[in-house]
């Protein structure tokens, strides 16, 4: 794994690569989200009403999309990467709510393409962004939070070594609705 800590931040492995989205990666990324929409769709973030606001509900371009992401990595606010697995663009995970300060947290989310789901490629790609975070951002704690029955997110922080440190209930707007979560922490040694 390597990166200089600045934007853009690219992740290697052996057999994965995080990095950001380009332009030219649009038509795979709808394909990918288009194969696997109802597969990821009971886990998505929605947008809850809220009245009087007037935000807009429609969702971003691929290309605003890709400037927002660019934006708030460079900000170092969110670090939103694409997956790659043997050269394949297979999901998504991100590092949102980077604070740092006396807090020095972030929390990780992410999505895989159904076909490489349990073949511990998430798992991989957690472990490195979570090494990220540590190492160059000097992190001194980084969360999951996923709802309370979805077994395979809730192994993949687990084997990438977080562990459970509570209940969050109507934590986040998922799929419609206020969801309870588990919040699974990770801490930084090195950060006492």
């Amino acid at each position: 794994m390597s990166n200089s800590g600045g934007w853009p931040v690219i992740l290697r492995s052996d057999d994965v690569i995080l990095r950001p989205l380009r332009l030219r990666d649009r038509k795979t990324w709808h394909r990918i989200r288009g194969i696997n929409r109802d597969w990821l769709t009971p886990w998505e973030a929605t947008l809850p009403h809220v009245p009087n606001n007037q935000e807009s509900k429609n969702l971003p371009t691929f290309i605003e999309m890709i400037s927002s992401y660019r934006r708030e990595g460079v900000a170092q606010r969110s670090i939103t990467l694409s997956i790659w697995h043997q050269g394949n663009l297979i999901g998504q995970i991100s590092m949102g709510g980077i604070i740092f300060g006396a807090l020095r947290g972030a929390h990780i989310g992410y999505w895989i393409d159904e076909a490489h789901s349990n073949k511990g490629i998430t798992t991989k790609a957690v472990k490195m962004l979570t090494q990220f975070g540590f190492e160059e951002l000097a992190l001194h704690r980084i969360e999951i939070n996923l709802r309370p029955e979805n077994a395979a997110s809730r192994k993949v922080a687990e084997k990438a070594g977080y562990h459970l440190e509570g209940e969050r209930p109507r934590y986040l707007h998922i799929d419609g609705q206020w969801r309870d979560h588990l919040s699974f922490v990770r801490e930084n040694p090195e950060i006492l």
